[in-house]
């Protein structure tokens, strides 16, 4: 029996149940074609429903009323989407109100209407580049207010959020056409992202950023450092963990599994995005995976050689790079890149 039989047993669906749904989480057949077809239907892996469970598992959550989304977000390092499991605003809300110190939320506050015609390209459900013009009203702007129990007094957190700003594209950064949803529920969407921003001021440590914050963003804006709790990617995902542990060789690296981006530091994260834009570039993948292994530990080198390892097998020049004795440094600086860092040594030296 192939490893593909053993971990994927049913055959009936698009989406075939891994064995860990049924192990891990309890998942029956039936079960899992309501997280398929009614609860995530727009998810394009079983990995993605995997992260969703674990998220749910751990934070003692039913995955049936949908506290969590399956947010598609664009790698520039990748080159393509890659599935994301970011927290609806009902879990948001649910995280203030475990604190046992939310006071409420008014209602939201709406600045002037705008109408704007958006025009450009965006990808359809078939990942292919249409043209489109398409003219939306919506609120400028709105303000929520959350309230908190402060040394016993109720007090105000209230965050603007501009449509302008918040709004998801429906082709990544590099578009301007909102989707579908912003545009069919502007004011709708806005709602959601001001009660998210001011749950967050309200409540810095436990609440973080919304799907519906992040539908239609990018990867480059988590590397920024805008990273949610809970959220996470697949990387190469064959086999899921249950827990924290990496499972695999004797070294405790393996790139097949689900990386939680919530654990990795937003500075590795860029710095990754980085060792992987360089090294395409140069070719220098020898060099890459030896500079990984030196820089990285534990689950930031299994993140780091999971994103080598995409970019690498789409690399006809991967292959013979890594079968050669190379150099163990960082693959090399462009002659702006040098100049940058130079430039940035000198400001540091005069501060």
């Amino acid at each position: 029996m192939s490893n593909q039989n053993r971990n994927y047993p049913a055959k009936s669906r698009d989406l075939p149940m891994p064995m860990a749904a049924q192990q891990g989480y309890g998942i029956s057949e039936q079960s899992w074609k309501v997280l398929t077809e009614v609860t995530f239907p727009t998810a394009k892996t079983p990995e993605a429903i995997l992260m969703a469970l674990d998220y749910c598992k751990a934070r003692k959550l039913d995955i049936f009323k949908k506290p969590v989304h399956i947010v598609p977000m664009w790698s520039a390092a990748l080159g393509r989407n890659v599935e994301t499991v970011w927290p609806s605003i009902m879990e948001i809300q649910t995280t203030a109100s475990r604190t046992g110190v939310w006071a409420g939320m008014d209602r939201p506050v709406w600045g002037p209407d705008v109408t704007k015609t958006f025009t450009g390209r965006y990808k359809d459900d078939n990942e292919q580049w249409q043209e489109s013009s398409v003219t939306v009203t919506f609120p400028e702007w709105v303000a929520v207010t959350v309230y908190r129990i402060v040394a016993g007094k109720r007090c105000a957190f209230t965050e603007e959020v501009y449509w302008l700003e918040a709004y998801s594209t429906a082709g990544g950064k590099n578009s301007q056409v909102p989707t579908a949803m912003w545009i069919k529920r502007p004011k709708g969407q806005l709602a959601k992202c001001g009660k998210a921003a001011s749950l967050r001021a309200a409540f810095p440590e436990e609440c973080g950023y919304a799907a519906e914050e992040m539908d239609g963003k990018t990867l480059d804006d988590i590397a920024d450092g805008r990273v949610i709790d809970g959220s996470a990617s697949v990387v190469n995902a064959a086999e899921f963990g249950s827990d924290d542990h990496v499972l695999g060789d004797d070294s405790g690296v393996n790139a097949n599994r689900v990386i939680n981006l919530s654990k990795i530091h937003p500075k590795v994260q860029k710095a990754v995005a980085e060792l992987v834009r360089r090294t395409a570039a140069a070719g220098a993948w020898k060099a890459a995976y030896d500079y990984a292994n030196q820089k990285f530990k534990g689950i930031d080198l299994t993140f780091a050689l999971a994103e080598l390892d995409k970019v690498s097998e789409v690399d006809p020049r991967a292959t013979a790079a890594l079968s050669q004795t190379d150099s163990t440094g960082m693959p090399p600086l462009s002659p702006k890149e040098m100049a940058m860092n130079q430039a940035r040594q000198t400001l540091g030296n005069t501060a």
